[in-house]
Parts: structure tokens; sequence; C-alpha cells
């Protein structure tokens, strides 16, 4: 799950410090080898950077391979796609990458295939649903790194000042709580809707689905002006924004605002990810979760799941040292050690067994439960990343103006962006 989107998961704000690089150079059969890995950093400062798992892990890989060498270097997560294009540019190719996406080098075709660097066994324990969202027509390039799911927050202290005894399950049930808060606990916003260019995209996703709709459907083409979603947002302007239930202006209101609102009791309910558990929690704050709300009867009762995501590169030829480090990062005591340390999600099976068992996370029990059954973007499709940046600045006037012109609107430029990248 992206920092900075996500979400998107990308699960999760936007604080960074810096990434990860491990470079060096390859050499002739036998000698050593020095594989070049960018990797996003998920501390928000340098006491809680990455730099010391990666160094850690990197230590002790060079041990059980003395002829793989790793060094590291830390970059911002803000400029670690500008990092690798340089990189590429010069000549000095990465050999792995970790960050949020996927699809614009297989576009450029400078990708193995997951199986040409994963072991049988490494593949088989990805969660199944992880290892389809990292396909490009029907083959496996991206490899899921860490992931985040999406859960309904409560403040549970303004639900008892307003008389609600339960979390809402629909959203005739949301809508009903939002017009007891607005009337008994005064200064709150009843529900946040940040559709602000953060991650609109991830809201918007997320009410899609509980409305019975997606973004895109099955095989990957765009539906985001579909029967449902126009009556999904229809609904949240009726029903949210035009009765005042949520922020005058969602598009002005980004993801970080709304957490930071809800950490300091100023709004009642919204969808958050596992960071909110932190901030929310440090702020003494009495609250709960949930399955999210869904359209009575229609909605989907699946999460939004956000992945990052790690990347082989063809371009030093190092497939068979690229395979060892990433078996070795995939190792259980390794993913579990980084998942426990930045309170996020597991990406395989078995450590998604050890985090639900072991009695140490009962924080995340509800996101753990969702993330099996957890859907995804088109991450695959090279033409998301423009839809997606076109749905963050644009979807939020779908519940402030025509949803029909704005959907529409959206609609077209998606199918002219997959069909020129396509």
């Amino acid at each position: 799950m992206n920092r900075r989107a996500h979400g998107s998961f990308r699960l999760i704000g936007s604080a960074v410090v810096g990434a990860l690089l491990l470079t060096g150079c390859g050499g002739a059969s036998g000698s050593d080898v020095t594989l070049k890995l960018v990797a996003a950093d998920y501390g928000d400062d340098e006491a809680t950077s990455s730099r010391p798992y990666w160094e850690d892990l990197a230590k002790r890989f060079e041990a059980a391979n003395p002829k793989i060498k790793v060094k590291v270097e830390v970059v911002s997560w803000n400029d670690i796609d500008k990092r690798v294009a340089e990189l590429i540019k010069s000549g000095s190719s990465p050999d792995l990458v970790q960050t949020g996406g996927f699809a614009d080098q297989v576009a450029a075709k400078r990708l193995y295939p997951a199986a040409d660097v994963l072991s049988m066994e490494t593949q088989a324990n990805i969660s199944e649903g992880f290892a389809h969202a990292g396909q490009v027509l029907g083959t496996q390039y991206g490899i899921p790194f860490v992931s985040s799911s999406r859960v309904f927050f409560y403040n549970k202290a303004i639900f008892q000042k307003a008389g609600i005894t339960a979390p809402p399950a629909t959203w005739s049930e949301l809508k009903a709580d939002a017009d007891k808060i607005k009337a008994k606990v005064p200064g709150v916003t009843p529900y946040a809707l940040p559709l602000g260019p953060e991650e609109a995209q991830g809201e918007s996703m997320m009410w899609a689905m509980s409305g019975g709709g997606a973004l895109s459907d099955d095989v990957g083409n765009y539906s985001i002006d579909s029967p449902q979603n126009l009556a999904t947002f229809s609904w949240l302007r009726s029903n949210l924004v035009e009765a005042h239930l949520t922020y005058p202006d969602p598009g002005t209101v980004d993801r970080k605002t709304a957490f930071n609102d809800f950490a300091t009791g100023k709004v009642a309910m919204l969808n958050g990810h596992p960071s909110l558990l932190g901030k929310a929690t440090a702020a003494k704050v009495d609250f709960g979760t949930a399955a999210i709300p869904r359209k009575d009867g229609v909605g989907k009762t699946g999460t939004l799941g956000v992945a990052d995501w790690m990347m082989a590169f063809k371009a030093n030829g190092h497939k068979l040292e690229i395979k060892q480090l990433l078996n070795f990062v995939y190792a259980k005591e390794n993913t579990l050690a980084f998942d426990e340390k930045y309170n996020l999600l597991p990406v395989t099976q078995d450590t998604l067994a050890e985090m639900s068992s072991n009695g140490k996370h009962e924080d995340l029990k509800q996101f753990l439960a969702v993330l099996p059954n957890a859907s995804f973007y088109p991450l695959g499709d090279p033409a998301w990343e423009q839809v997606s940046s076109k749905i963050k600045k644009e979807i939020a006037h779908a519940v402030t103006g025509d949803a029909k012109q704005v959907l529409g609107g959206l609609q077209e430029a998606a199918v002219a962006e997959a069909k020129r990248v396509r």
C-alpha cells in the first residue's frame, strides 16, 4: 500500500523519509555479484526509518550467500520513481525495485516474470488475490511486498452521545446515524468523505464497491460511468453532501486531514486503513471498527486492498542472484518483522496465519479478516496511472455537481488512455 496514495494501502499517511538502494555491479560466472535494489522507506523519520531493517537483512543474506553483495543507500519516497528513472537512463539499472506500482515497467519490457525469480514455494505462499493483482495480460510481474485493507471507523463516544448503539451496516443506517450525530453532537462532521487529490481514487472505489459497482470490470475494461456508480455518487450528493453531513466540499479534503479530524474528535465516521489505528490510539480516541457499510441489499461485502510491489529487472542479467535474494526477503521471519514494525498487512499466507493467530494483533483483526477477499485497483493496466490521476482531480465534482457528466467524462478519458497505451 503506497503511503502516498493508499492506499494505495495506497495502509495506510504519506509522510516519508527515504528509500533503500542496494547497489553494485555484476561479474563473470563464479565472481562476486552485487544486486541493486531500490525499496521504499516506510518510516516517518530517522528513528522509524526502514534502513535498519534492510541493513540487517542484507547482512544476514550476505553471510549466507558470500558471492552476492549488498550495499545500502537511502532516498526519499517522493523521489523514488525519479531515482529509478535516472538509474535506468544512465545505464545503471537496478535489479530490484520495491515501490507503489509496476505496469509502466512491464510496458517498457524491463521486468522478469515473477515465476522466473521466485521459487515454487515462495510463489505458492503468496496470497492468490495479490498474485492475481500483480498480473499483466495473464502473467504476473508485480510481486506484492506489503498490503493494506480498509474498514469502517467510528467514534464510540460520539455514538453514545447521539444515542447510537451499533455501527451502521447499510447506507440507510449510515444516513440515519449521521442525522442523529448532526442533531445531537454539534461541531462534529458526521461522516468524512475525503475526495481530495491525495486518495480520491481509494474513497471512490470503496463507495463504488459498496454500491454494487466498480471502477473496472473483471477483464480490465473501465466502468466508471456504470449505472451502479451513477446511483452511488448521486446518493452521496443527495444524502451526505447536500444534507450537510460531510465536508462542504469533499474535493478540498485529503485523507490526511480526515484522519487528523477523526483523531481529534471532529469526525464521527470514516473509512480508514491500519495507520489510523495508531493515530487514533495515540490520541486516546474511544473508537471501533466494522465492515464498510453497503447499499441495502446490493453492495459488495469485500473491501479495497492496496499493495506495494517488488519488481525484478532484466537489464543486468542477474536472474539467479535475484531469485536467491527474493526467496530470502519473503521468508516468514523477514516478512513478519517488517509487517509488525510498520503495522502493515501481510501478502504471504504463512505470515497472515501467524499474525491472525499469535494474539499480538487484535487491533488488526478486522483488517486481516477482510484481506483475503479484497479487491484491487487495475494495477496491471499501463493506463491506470493516468486514469487514477484524472480521477483524483475530478471525481469529487460527481458529489457536488452533475454525476452523469463527471463520470461520463472520466470514462471517456479512461477508454482513450487505455487505447493509447495498450
